[in-house]
């Protein structure tokens, strides 16, 4: 099972979510070809209403424990109530371009 397949799993157990997309971000960073290190999840769940952003990104944290101290490098939460999924009409941020090594050299 990949690096994406298994934290779209353990959100999906822990939260039933109304919405969740997780996108490998890694080819937008200094990693080999194929890595799995980088991903943006973006999760509507009740489980957030009337919790604070850093509670939420915790509990998400915590469902991913074992990926962020292994392969996973860098994980970007996008955390919504359906409430306030549905006052961003489904939409959240595009993740900045990577600045970190090789891949944010400017010429």
């Amino acid at each position: 099972m990949s690096m994406q397949e298994t934290i779209t799993r353990k959100l999906e157990e822990s939260f039933t979510p109304e919405h969740l997309e997780v996108v490998n971000e890694s080819h937008m960073h200094n990693v080999p070809p194929g890595s799995e290190s980088h991903f943006k999840v973006t999760i509507v769940s009740e489980d957030f209403r009337d919790q604070k952003l850093v509670a939420r990104h915790r509990m998400v944290n915590r469902t991913l424990a074992d990926e962020l101290a292994g392969g996973v490098h860098a994980l970007a939460l996008h955390t919504l109530d359906p409430d306030q999924w549905f006052e961003r009409a489904g939409k959240v941020a595009d993740s900045p371009p990577c600045e970190g090594g090789d891949g944010g050299a400017k010429a």
